[in-house]
Protein backbone atom coordinates (compact mmCIF):
# COMPACT_ATOMS: atom_id res chain seq x y z
CA UNK A 1 0.00 0.00 0.00
CA UNK A 2 1.63 3.14 -0.77
CA UNK A 3 1.84 6.37 1.36
CA UNK A 4 -1.60 8.00 -0.41
CA UNK A 5 -3.50 4.64 -0.14
CA UNK A 6 -2.71 4.82 3.90
CA UNK A 7 -3.62 8.47 3.77
CA UNK A 8 -6.86 7.73 1.78
CA UNK A 9 -8.21 5.16 4.50
CA UNK A 10 -7.07 8.02 7.18
CA UNK A 11 -9.73 10.62 5.25
CA UNK A 12 -12.63 8.45 4.64
CA UNK A 13 -12.71 6.39 8.11
CA UNK A 14 -16.02 6.89 9.39
CA UNK A 15 -17.19 9.28 7.14
CA UNK A 16 -19.84 7.64 5.09
CA UNK A 17 -22.91 9.40 6.44
CA UNK A 18 -21.21 12.54 5.91
CA UNK A 19 -20.09 12.31 2.64
CA UNK A 20 -23.55 10.77 1.64
CA UNK A 21 -24.97 13.98 2.84
CA UNK A 22 -22.51 16.35 1.19
CA UNK A 23 -20.91 15.57 -1.85
CA UNK A 24 -22.32 12.51 -2.71
CA UNK A 25 -25.22 14.16 -4.56
CA UNK A 26 -22.36 16.01 -6.78
CA UNK A 27 -21.36 12.65 -7.80
CA UNK A 28 -24.58 11.32 -8.51
CA UNK A 29 -24.29 13.24 -11.80
CA UNK A 30 -22.87 11.43 -14.01
CA UNK A 31 -24.15 7.83 -13.15
CA UNK A 32 -26.65 6.84 -16.30
CA UNK A 33 -23.75 7.91 -18.83
CA UNK A 34 -21.52 6.01 -17.09
CA UNK A 35 -23.53 2.91 -17.13
CA UNK A 36 -24.76 3.94 -20.72
CA UNK A 37 -20.44 3.70 -21.26
CA UNK A 38 -19.90 0.12 -19.74
CA UNK A 39 -23.24 -1.09 -21.49
CA UNK A 40 -24.76 -2.21 -18.33
CA UNK A 41 -28.60 -3.38 -18.80
CA UNK A 42 -30.31 -6.47 -18.33
CA UNK A 43 -28.34 -9.41 -16.90
CA UNK A 44 -25.12 -7.74 -17.39
CA UNK A 45 -22.97 -8.81 -14.04
CA UNK A 46 -21.59 -5.67 -13.52
CA UNK A 47 -19.05 -5.14 -10.82
CA UNK A 48 -19.26 -1.12 -9.38
CA UNK A 49 -15.70 -0.58 -7.76
CA UNK A 50 -16.08 2.58 -4.97
CA UNK A 51 -19.44 2.21 -4.47
CA UNK A 52 -19.22 4.68 -1.49
CA UNK A 53 -23.21 4.74 0.01
CA UNK A 54 -24.44 2.72 -3.58
CA UNK A 55 -25.35 5.67 -5.95
CA UNK A 56 -24.32 3.88 -8.67
CA UNK A 57 -25.25 0.07 -7.78
CA UNK A 58 -28.84 1.01 -6.88
CA UNK A 59 -29.10 2.56 -10.15
CA UNK A 60 -27.21 -0.42 -11.57
CA UNK A 61 -29.80 -2.41 -10.01
CA UNK A 62 -33.17 -0.57 -11.66
CA UNK A 63 -31.72 -1.62 -15.12
CA UNK A 64 -31.82 -5.13 -14.82
CA UNK A 65 -27.91 -6.12 -14.40
CA UNK A 66 -26.62 -7.97 -11.63
CA UNK A 67 -24.98 -5.72 -9.10
CA UNK A 68 -21.47 -6.60 -6.99
CA UNK A 69 -20.06 -3.58 -5.69
CA UNK A 70 -17.06 -2.74 -3.22
CA UNK A 71 -15.53 -0.08 -1.08
CA UNK A 72 -12.64 0.29 1.28
CA UNK A 73 -14.42 2.07 3.60
CA UNK A 74 -16.96 -0.41 5.65
CA UNK A 75 -19.03 2.61 6.70
CA UNK A 76 -19.77 3.45 3.18
CA UNK A 77 -20.88 -0.49 2.46
CA UNK A 78 -22.90 -0.18 5.35
CA UNK A 79 -25.02 2.51 3.36
CA UNK A 80 -24.58 1.05 -0.02
CA UNK A 81 -26.25 -2.25 1.43
CA UNK A 82 -29.18 0.35 2.18
CA UNK A 83 -29.14 2.17 -0.98
CA UNK A 84 -28.94 -1.27 -3.37
CA UNK A 85 -30.25 -4.56 -1.01
CA UNK A 86 -30.59 -6.41 -4.27
CA UNK A 87 -26.72 -6.62 -4.93
CA UNK A 88 -23.74 -8.15 -3.22
CA UNK A 89 -21.67 -5.72 -1.29
CA UNK A 90 -18.06 -6.17 -0.17
CA UNK A 91 -15.44 -4.37 1.43
CA UNK A 92 -12.16 -4.57 -0.84
CA UNK A 93 -9.53 -2.20 -1.58
CA UNK A 94 -8.23 -1.72 -5.24
CA UNK A 95 -5.84 -3.25 -6.53
CA UNK A 96 -6.61 -6.10 -5.13
CA UNK A 97 -10.11 -7.55 -5.21
CA UNK A 98 -11.54 -11.16 -4.29
CA UNK A 99 -13.00 -12.26 -7.51
CA UNK A 100 -11.59 -14.63 -10.36
CA UNK A 101 -10.45 -13.39 -13.89
CA UNK A 102 -13.76 -12.71 -16.21
CA UNK A 103 -16.27 -12.65 -13.50
CA UNK A 104 -18.02 -9.98 -14.46
CA UNK A 105 -19.64 -8.25 -17.90
CA UNK A 106 -18.98 -4.86 -17.24
CA UNK A 107 -17.10 -2.92 -14.91
CA UNK A 108 -17.53 0.87 -13.43
CA UNK A 109 -15.85 3.10 -11.24
CA UNK A 110 -17.01 6.44 -10.48
CA UNK A 111 -14.48 8.78 -9.56
CA UNK A 112 -12.77 6.06 -7.81
CA UNK A 113 -9.51 6.42 -9.66
CA UNK A 114 -9.24 9.96 -7.76
CA UNK A 115 -8.51 7.53 -4.70
CA UNK A 116 -6.02 5.21 -5.50
CA UNK A 117 -2.33 5.40 -5.14
CA UNK A 118 -1.67 3.08 -7.96
CA UNK A 119 -4.18 4.43 -10.52
CA UNK A 120 -2.44 2.06 -13.88
CA UNK A 121 -2.37 -0.63 -11.39
CA UNK A 122 -6.15 -0.28 -10.47
CA UNK A 123 -7.09 -0.37 -13.48
CA UNK A 124 -4.91 -3.61 -14.78
CA UNK A 125 -7.18 -5.37 -11.84
CA UNK A 126 -10.52 -4.15 -13.48
CA UNK A 127 -9.18 -5.56 -16.57
CA UNK A 128 -8.35 -8.71 -14.97
CA UNK A 129 -12.26 -9.18 -13.50
CA UNK A 130 -13.88 -8.35 -16.71
CA UNK A 131 -14.31 -10.62 -19.41
CA UNK A 132 -13.00 -10.85 -23.12
CA UNK A 133 -14.61 -8.12 -24.79
CA UNK A 134 -16.25 -6.47 -21.68
CA UNK A 135 -16.16 -3.10 -21.34
CA UNK A 136 -14.95 -0.80 -18.44
CA UNK A 137 -16.30 2.87 -17.26
CA UNK A 138 -14.56 5.13 -15.19
CA UNK A 139 -15.41 9.04 -14.35
CA UNK A 140 -12.72 10.99 -12.83
CA UNK A 141 -12.31 14.70 -11.90
CA UNK A 142 -10.61 17.23 -14.35
CA UNK A 143 -7.76 19.00 -13.89
CA UNK A 144 -7.70 21.68 -13.70
CA UNK A 145 -10.29 22.27 -11.18
CA UNK A 146 -13.62 23.67 -12.47
CA UNK A 147 -14.43 27.07 -10.77
CA UNK A 148 -16.95 25.03 -8.57
CA UNK A 149 -14.83 22.71 -7.29
CA UNK A 150 -11.89 24.93 -6.69
CA UNK A 151 -14.57 26.99 -4.31
CA UNK A 152 -13.43 25.33 -0.95
CA UNK A 153 -9.75 24.81 -1.87
CA UNK A 154 -9.60 28.90 -2.59
CA UNK A 155 -11.16 29.40 1.11
CA UNK A 156 -8.37 27.20 2.68
CA UNK A 157 -5.45 29.17 0.36
CA UNK A 158 -6.99 32.24 1.49
CA UNK A 159 -6.91 31.27 5.10
CA UNK A 160 -3.10 30.47 4.91
CA UNK A 161 -3.53 27.21 6.08
CA UNK A 162 -0.71 24.85 6.27
CA UNK A 163 -0.81 21.23 4.92
CA UNK A 164 -0.34 18.60 8.01
CA UNK A 165 2.65 15.92 7.13
CA UNK A 166 -0.39 12.94 7.33
CA UNK A 167 -1.69 14.36 4.07
CA UNK A 168 0.54 13.70 0.79
CA UNK A 169 0.77 16.58 -2.17
CA UNK A 170 -0.34 14.06 -4.25
CA UNK A 171 0.28 10.72 -6.26
CA UNK A 172 4.23 9.82 -6.84
CA UNK A 173 5.61 11.30 -10.38
CA UNK A 174 5.45 7.62 -11.45
CA UNK A 175 2.20 6.88 -10.96
CA UNK A 176 0.48 10.43 -11.62
CA UNK A 177 -1.02 11.57 -15.11
CA UNK A 178 -2.79 14.19 -17.18
CA UNK A 179 -6.51 14.84 -16.08
CA UNK A 180 -7.36 15.35 -19.49
CA UNK A 181 -9.01 13.30 -22.29
CA UNK A 182 -5.78 12.34 -23.70
CA UNK A 183 -4.25 11.78 -20.07
CA UNK A 184 -6.57 9.04 -18.98
CA UNK A 185 -7.19 7.50 -22.39
CA UNK A 186 -3.76 6.53 -22.38
CA UNK A 187 -3.74 5.49 -18.70
CA UNK A 188 -6.14 2.98 -19.77
CA UNK A 189 -4.14 2.06 -22.84
CA UNK A 190 -1.47 1.39 -20.95
CA UNK A 191 -3.64 -0.71 -18.80
CA UNK A 192 -4.15 -3.28 -21.51
CA UNK A 193 -7.67 -1.78 -22.54
CA UNK A 194 -8.38 -1.50 -26.12
CA UNK A 195 -11.39 0.91 -27.89
CA UNK A 196 -10.78 3.69 -25.50
CA UNK A 197 -12.80 6.49 -25.91
CA UNK A 198 -13.09 10.10 -23.50
CA UNK A 199 -15.31 12.83 -22.75
CA UNK A 200 -15.53 16.10 -20.95
CA UNK A 201 -18.91 16.24 -18.86
CA UNK A 202 -19.81 20.32 -17.29
CA UNK A 203 -22.23 20.77 -15.16
CA UNK A 204 -23.68 23.54 -12.19
CA UNK A 205 -23.77 21.58 -9.27
CA UNK A 206 -26.79 23.18 -7.38
CA UNK A 207 -26.01 23.18 -3.30
CA UNK A 208 -27.28 25.52 -0.35
CA UNK A 209 -24.10 27.09 1.03
CA UNK A 210 -23.92 25.21 4.55
CA UNK A 211 -24.50 22.04 2.73
CA UNK A 212 -21.81 22.70 0.73
CA UNK A 213 -19.75 23.71 4.19
CA UNK A 214 -20.83 20.77 5.27
CA UNK A 215 -18.55 18.42 3.35
CA UNK A 216 -15.21 19.99 4.39
CA UNK A 217 -16.80 20.98 8.06
CA UNK A 218 -17.12 16.99 9.05
CA UNK A 219 -13.41 16.49 7.40
CA UNK A 220 -14.78 14.73 4.06
CA UNK A 221 -12.16 14.34 1.38
CA UNK A 222 -8.55 15.95 1.23
CA UNK A 223 -10.48 19.63 1.72
CA UNK A 224 -12.16 18.30 4.74
CA UNK A 225 -8.83 17.42 6.43
CA UNK A 226 -7.34 20.00 5.39
CA UNK A 227 -9.87 22.18 7.02
CA UNK A 228 -10.14 19.50 10.54
CA UNK A 229 -6.28 19.71 10.85
CA UNK A 230 -6.33 23.50 11.45
CA UNK A 231 -6.03 25.24 14.52
CA UNK A 232 -9.43 27.36 15.47
CA UNK A 233 -8.79 30.30 14.40
CA UNK A 234 -7.98 29.15 10.65
CA UNK A 235 -10.43 27.09 10.65
CA UNK A 236 -12.87 30.19 11.32
CA UNK A 237 -10.99 32.02 8.63
CA UNK A 238 -11.56 29.23 5.98
CA UNK A 239 -15.61 29.68 7.17
CA UNK A 240 -15.21 33.51 6.52
CA UNK A 241 -13.49 33.08 3.20
CA UNK A 242 -15.62 30.46 2.19
CA UNK A 243 -18.73 32.41 3.41
CA UNK A 244 -16.85 35.15 1.01
CA UNK A 245 -16.30 33.72 -2.40
CA UNK A 246 -19.32 31.65 -2.17
CA UNK A 247 -20.99 34.70 -3.10
CA UNK A 248 -19.84 34.29 -6.60
CA UNK A 249 -21.61 31.62 -6.75
CA UNK A 250 -24.81 32.53 -5.59
CA UNK A 251 -28.23 33.36 -7.16
CA UNK A 252 -31.10 35.68 -5.58
CA UNK A 253 -32.25 32.59 -3.27
CA UNK A 254 -28.69 32.04 -1.60
CA UNK A 255 -28.15 28.90 -3.74
CA UNK A 256 -25.10 28.27 -5.20
CA UNK A 257 -24.45 26.65 -9.00
CA UNK A 258 -21.61 25.51 -8.67
CA UNK A 259 -19.20 24.83 -11.94
CA UNK A 260 -17.63 21.32 -12.20
CA UNK A 261 -16.05 19.33 -14.88
CA UNK A 262 -15.23 15.37 -15.03
CA UNK A 263 -13.85 13.02 -17.50
CA UNK A 264 -15.70 9.71 -18.54
CA UNK A 265 -14.30 7.71 -19.59
CA UNK A 266 -14.69 3.74 -21.26
CA UNK A 267 -12.60 1.38 -22.95
CA UNK A 268 -12.76 -2.77 -23.60
CA UNK A 269 -10.73 -5.77 -22.45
Amino acid sequence: MTVFDESERLIWAGRGAAYAESFAKLCAYPVQQLLDAAEAGPGVRMLDVGTGPGTVAAVGCTRGAKVTAVDAEPSMVDLARQAAPAADMRVAVLPELPFDDGDFDAVVGNFVLNHVGRPKAALAELRRVVRPDGWIAVTIWAAPPAPGQALIGRAIQAAGAVRPSHLPAGLSQEEDFPRDEDGLTGLMESAGLRETACERLCWDHRAGAEEWWSGPASGVAFGGQMVQSQTPRVRAEIKRHFDLLSTEFADADGVLALPHAALLARGRR
